[in-house]
Formats: C-alpha cells, sequence, structure tokens
C-alpha cells in the first residue's frame, strides 16, 4: 500500500533510501570518502524533514505489514515540471514490482499536479537502471560531471500522455 509520508515517518523513510542507495554505492564503490554527498551517506532526517515542510515535497511511501520498504519524493519545479527523487526499495522487497507501483503512482501524482514532465538524474554508468527507467518512457537527455562526485549524473525525463 502506498501511502503519503508524514513527518512522523521520516526517520523510517531515512533508512529506506540509505539502504537502497547503499547497495549502487557498493557496486560501483562510492564511499563517504569519495562521494559524502551520494544519497546513501548524504541522507538524514534533517535534509528530508526540510524537503516535506519547507520545500513542501510530495512524499509517499510503500508499506507492507506496518513497515515502510520503498519510498519516492516529488518536487514541483517552477516550470511545471517534476523531479522525482529517491525512488527506492529496500533490497529484500526488490524483483516485486514495488518499483514499478511506486514509479507508476508518481506518474498519477505529477499528473494531479498538472505536471507536464518529469525529470530524474541517476547515476550514468548504473546501465541496468537506466533501461529500467527508458522501459517506462524516459528518455536520456544529458550527463553532468561534478568534482564532488566519482561518477557522471545522467539526466533523463518522461513528458506526461495527458499534456
Amino acid at each position: 500500500m502506498i501511502k503519503r509520508v508524514e513527518e512522523q515517518d521520516i526517520s523510517e523513510c531515512v533508512k529506506v533510501i540509505r539502504e537502497s542507495f547503499a547497495t549502487v554505492a557498493e557496486e560501483f564503490g562510492f564511499t563517504v570518502g569519495n562521494a559524502p554527498r551520494f544519497t546513501a551517506f548524504a541522507t538524514t532526517e534533517d535534509r528530508l524533514n526540510y524537503h516535506l515542510l519547507e520545500e513542501h515535497r510530495h512524499m509517499y511511501a510503500f508499506y507492507d505489514k506496518g513497515s515502510i520498504v520503498g519510498y519516492y519524493s516529488m518536487l514541483v519545479q517552477d516550470s511545471k515540471e517534476c523531479e522525482l527523487n529517491n525512488l527506492s526499495v529496500i533490497p529484500s522487497y526488490r524483483h516485486r514490482g514495488i518499483g514499478e507501483e511506486l514509479l507508476k503512482h508518481a506518474f498519477a501524482t505529477a499528473e494531479e499536479l498538472n505536471c507536464s514532465k518529469i525529470n530524474i538524474s541517476i547515476v550514468e554508468e548504473n546501465n541496468v537502471l537506466r533501461k529500467w527507467y527508458e522501459s517506462f518512457g524516459f528518455v536520456h537527455t544529458g550527463t553532468q560531471k561534478f568534482d564532488f562526485f566519482p561518477f557522471t549524473c545522467g539526466y533523463m525525463e518522461k513528458c506526461l500522455a495527458s499534456f
């Protein structure tokens, strides 16, 4: 079941995000030393509380038996585009369709928010993830290299059907 995240859910969401992104860090050799700003290391309760309470991001969690096992947030941008962030499923719940359910929920949320497009950024070198997003209609739009990451940021977008 997918429900809107409330302030009291933030600490559990942080755990889900960090645990989920830790597998990416391990696979690609990211550490606190070489990528301190990577999601697996940089996500904190303060940061998510800021996203929820100050930026008014739309945050949703996938629950199984009362526990959060998946998460995403959506930021509405001035351009009436939405930015999808931190879509994550803890490793023990992967390959059960939860990520797909969260992504489809994000599409519906973006349309409800009158967004014409969803933007995402990924680790460009993560070909499996890129192909997964492409299977849902995302198109690769470019890359950018930052000094503080040992990887390239890949950017993708999906235009929403109702626009």
